[in-house]
């Protein structure tokens, strides 16, 4: 007979006042962040794959798409769900 000894992380975050609202509500939203990220990229990827854009169009698509993706990098986040 095994036994699971899985264990949950417990994170508190400890925000005082009125003058650090707005760094409890980016606390809090950072998942909307990684979502509207994660639409844009996906937004581009459609544009590029069905879209019938000019070469300059295409260009500045996948630019726009590699930035997007180098600065997810950077910042050690992901797109993955």
């Amino acid at each position: 007979m095994t036994t699971d000894h899985r264990t949950m992380s417990k994170v508190i975050l400890e925000f005082d006042g009125l003058e650090e609202q707005q760094e409890a509500r980016t606390a809090l939203d950072g998942w909307k962040w990684q979502h509207v990220v994660w639409e844009m990229d996906q937004y581009l990827r459609a544009e590029m794959k069905y879209s019938s854009l000019s070469d300059a169009e295409y260009s500045a698509m996948e630019k726009s798409r590699e930035k997007l993706r180098e600065l997810v990098s950077d910042n050690n986040l992901s797109l993955d769900t």
